[in-house]
């Protein structure tokens, strides 16, 4: 029921309000049929950049070209894109079916049209069989669900999800993410999906770009960005990370607490040292670099410890295994790094 795929393209785009600068040079692009992430803090510029793209706000400054198209300056309706918002913006007078014939009785599809395009939606999120009921007798996912039909029944060519899933709980989050990357797949969809969660970016995207005020910290597949952040922010954004400063004298990273750690590396520039918690393995005696634990917590799976060491505070997580007790807090402990999966950075 969809249109032939098409990428985007993002060229210098600027966005301000007011006087407040809100985008800042977002060079970007995104491939035809691509299930793409925007990710970032509050205030990163995340949502407002989906919002330019779909036409709603301030005219931006740059170029947005779907497929061969630039859209910068046309009004919502021009763009051929479809919108779910975080709310779901559901008619609570209306049925599902009325809901999802909204969109098209408003482009004024003759009716004959309307009402195969709305069961054909429905039977495609799987609401068929609720077609009449109200917005008030579904639950959280199933609403999702009718806004999804809502704007698959526009056959639009391009797909924007504003943090869709942040109204559900926990366990529903998670059914709902896999159904959305499901439906995407089905439907071939070029998808751009919005979210603060890192968890819901890495197990749906095939890519994401990383933001902070309004400026594109870096761009890759979720793996990438976690294996190789570009900078402090992203190592930090992307799950948890121990940076340590230091120095690169070719062969080794010296932190600033002396300790020599072989890293491979083509830049003589590197500043800083991105350790990963699970790449650390802590013991009771032998060789590594002494700590103390100051904190423990148990994470399930996981135990982790926050550990006093040379390089200040660190952050070890290890497997818990039944049977096995973890170490207590105050005790001694020795760390070993598995440099080669460290990540060096300049800033």
């Amino acid at each position: 029921m969809t249109q032939s795929k098409v990428g985007i393209r993002i060229e210098d785009l600027h966005l301000s309000f007011g006087n407040t600068k809100v985008l800042e040079g977002i060079q970007l692009g995104i491939e035809p049929g691509e299930f793409f992430a925007f990710l970032g803090p509050s205030g990163s510029g995340k949502s407002t950049l989906l919002r330019a793209i779909a036409g709603f706000g301030p005219t931006p400054r740059g170029r947005i070209l779907i497929g061969d198209r630039d859209v910068a300056t046309l009004p919502p309706w021009k763009r051929n894109v479809g919108m779910v918002f975080q709310s779901y913006a559901l008619w609570p007078h209306m049925s599902v079916r009325r809901n999802v014939a909204f969109g098209l009785e408003e482009r004024r599809m003759p009716a004959s049209k309307i009402a195969p395009k709305v069961e054909a939606a429905l039977e495609t999120v799987g609401l068929l069989h609720l077609a009449d009921r109200m917005p008030g007798q579904l639950s959280g996912g199933q609403q999702q669900r009718v806004a999804l039909a809502r704007t698959i029944a526009i056959e639009p060519q391009v797909l924007l999800l504003d943090e869709p899933l942040s109204n559900l709980d926990a366990a529903l989050r998670v059914q709902m993410r896999r159904e959305l990357l499901s439906l995407q797949r089905k439907l071939g969809l070029t998808t751009i999906f919005v979210t603060h969660d890192q968890e819901e970016a890495n197990t749906t995207s095939d890519r994401m770009a990383v933001l902070d005020k309004g400026v594109i910290q870096q761009i890759g597949t979720p793996q990438q960005l976690y294996d190789y952040p570009a900078n402090a922010f992203v190592a930090g954004f992307l799950g948890t990370a121990n940076v340590l400063d230091g120095t690169h004298d070719g062969t080794h990273f010296i932190t600033s607490g002396g300790q020599r750690l072989s890293v491979a590396t083509s830049s003589a520039n590197a500043k800083r040292i991105v350790l990963r918690p699970q790449n650390i393995r802590v013991s009771s005696s032998g060789e590594g670099v002494p700590g103390r634990i100051s904190h423990r917590e148990f994470l399930g799976s996981q135990i982790r410890y926050l550990i006093d060491t040379p390089d200040g505070q660190m952050i070890v997580d290890t497997l818990h295994a039944t049977g096995y007790p973890p170490f207590d807090e105050g005790h001694e402990v020795k760390l070993s790094i598995d440099s080669q999966s460290a990540a060096l950075l300049e800033d």
